[in-house]
């Protein structure tokens, strides 16, 4: 339940504190005292947009906290631990700050929180029928909505809900596959001939380099042989390399005795020798390996100038992006062959997926068609004590052609308040006063059925008045029985039902308007009620008329 809020700076309101209580709480005062902007304050809590507006004059920053008791309701904890929010079930505290630069910040139990999270938990918290809200009763969502909360399916619905995105999601995928498939069939002669480019190329990686080594190497054998040869004669003539070695070898050994290590440099001489006649010899051998291959060389060259013209058409500088290009075309087609064999399994999971949407819809239907009599005979029988003696009421509930997020029916509220007037839609054919009888049986209906804890009820006696005012109030109070009622109204008939009174009022001064509310004693609470009966000019009939409606007597 709702305990208590503050609400600082905003609007009229500089500052201002209400303490709850259970049962029935009334609210009154005269039309532009301020009471929609406590309502206007509240709804901060609720998650609403939040205005700069809304902040008194000259402030910078208003604040609007809300404390409600959460101990009767053990399955708002799974809530706090999802997102990771400090749980205290004797004392939930909403905070909602805003600044005149235009920052907003919500707050749960001090911890800072996105709108939606403090949207989603003051949903199951509070709800506030303004009275705009009367409109919804000819919505056929909301009529949807009732009947599924006096159902409790919420369990059934959101199974059904899962089977319906399923199947939509493989309705979508296979739209998807298919259209892919026609697009790629006229792709498919193309993408086999590059492949099979490709594929026939047999390509191999590192070839060009290969290739182009050796291109360069039989382009080049004579003037290579030329090279070798005289590097062999260089070594190998009179005064050559390997003369001069060993002359020196033999030379340095006759005083390397003389010398400090002597023997190692002679020894290193004789090394180099040794080592250069080898490398003269594999310089030899090496010039057998160099034959000029005309043949060779053209088939080289042909390969080489396939594979240029293969990298110039796919642009790409390497044989390996070539292969790589293959692989590509290659996946591919195995792609589109496949299609077949894709489409018909996806289509296979459709034909399942329809069949579970089928299944769970069915038992949505079920489980509302149980509650079609229920809430007919609960409307009926409250409507009838609300002044409409030949009230005929039923809910429709019909198939549509096709399956919906909320199933295969259309639910639509019939309605009549006359004998000689054959029942119509609610949206068609109900009065103000009728409209506002209509949604406080219905939110009367749901009451119990939900889990939700205090509702706060705008003006929703708008259009009635005398014994029919006095019968809605009896069912305001038979619904705080189980859950806090707060309502705002302007008829004493229902002001005198309540547990508690507050009276919102406003005073100016020189400088400014403020918004009071003061809860009001047993004596205050007869003055209000006579001035709500009578005016400003209370006499005494108009006292004892309010004594006699709180059931206080006339003493």
């Amino acid at each position: 339940m709702l305990k208590s809020i503050d609400i600082t700076n905003y609007a009229l309101i500089s500052s201002l504190n209400i303490d709850f209580q259970n049962g029935l709480t009334v609210m009154t005062g005269e039309t532009g005292a301020g009471k929609s902007i406590i309502l206007g304050a509240l709804s901060l809590i609720l998650g609403q947009r939040a205005d700069n507006k809304s902040i008194r004059m000259q402030e910078d920053k208003c604040i609007v906290e809300a404390v409600f008791d959460i101990s009767t309701y053990k399955h708002l904890y799974d809530f706090f631990e999802s997102n990771e929010l400090d749980y205290d079930q004797s004392n939930c505290v909403v905070r909602r700050e805003l600044t005149s630069n235009g920052k907003s910040r919500a707050f749960i139990n001090d911890t800072p929180v996105s709108l939606n999270v403090l949207r989603d938990l003051s949903s199951q918290l509070i709800d506030i029928h303004s009275q705009h809200e009367n409109l919804l009763l000819s919505n056929a969502s909301y009529q949807m909505e009732v009947l599924d909360t006096v159902a409790q399916n919420a369990k059934i619905f959101q199974a059904y809900r899962d089977s319906y995105s399923t199947w939509k999601s493989n309705e979508k995928a296979l739209e998807k596959l298919r259209k892919e498939a026609e697009k790629s069939a006229s792709e498919l002669d193309f993408i086999r001939f590059q492949y099979n480019q490709l594929e026939e190329a047999k390509l191999q990686a590192d070839e060009l380099q290969t290739l182009e080594m050796e291109f360069e190497t039989l382009s080049n054998v004579e003037t290579i042989k030329t090279a070798l040869s005289r590097i062999s004669m260089i070594f190998d003539e009179d005064r050559g390399t390997l003369t001069q070695l060993r002359e020196a070898e033999d030379t340095l050994s006759k005083i390397d005795k003389y010398i400090p290590e002597g023997k190692e440099k002679t020894e290193r001489i004789h090394a180099a020798y040794v080592d250069i006649k080898d490398l003269k010899m594999e310089l030899e051998s090496l010039q057998e390996n160099f034959e000029f291959n005309p043949e060779k060389l053209d088939r080289i060259s042909l390969r080489l100038n396939d594979l240029y013209a293969l990298m110039q058409k796919f642009k790409v500088q390497t044989v390996e992006e070539l292969i790589a290009k293959r692989e590509e075309y290659a996946a591919e087609l195995h792609h589109i062959e496949s299609f077949d064999e894709d489409i018909s399994n996806l289509e296979k999971k459709l034909a399942e997926a329809y069949e579970d949407v089928q299944l769970k819809a069915q038992m949505l239907t079920d489980s509302r068609k149980s509650q079609l009599e229920f809430v007919q005979d609960h409307m009926i029988e409250q409507l009838s004590e609300l002044g409409m003696p030949n009230i005929q009421f039923e809910v429709s509930l019909t198939q549509l052609p096709q399956y919906s997020e909320h199933g295969k029916d259309a639910v639509d509220f019939l309605f009549s308040a006359n004998k000689n007037r054959p029942m119509q839609p609610v949206s068609q054919i109900a009065s103000g006063g009728e409209i506002s009888r209509l949604m406080l049986t219905v939110k009367s209906l749901i009451a119990n059925k939900s889990d939700l804890p205090t509702i706060i009820f705008d003006e929703i006696d708008s259009g009635v008045s005398g014994e029919i005012a006095h019968r809605m109030g009896e069912i305001m109070l038979q619904m705080s029985r189980s859950m806090q009622v707060i309502t705002i109204t302007h008829l004493p008939q229902i002001a005198a039902k309540g547990d508690a009174h507050f009276r919102v009022y406003k005073e100016d001064t020189k400088l400014q308007t403020e918004t009071y509310i003061a809860k009001l004693s047993d004596s205050e609470r007869i003055e209000e009620i006579a001035s709500m009966l009578s005016g400003k000019e209370r006499g005494a009939a108009a006292i004892e008329n309010a004594k006699e409606l709180l059931g206080w007597g006339a003493n």
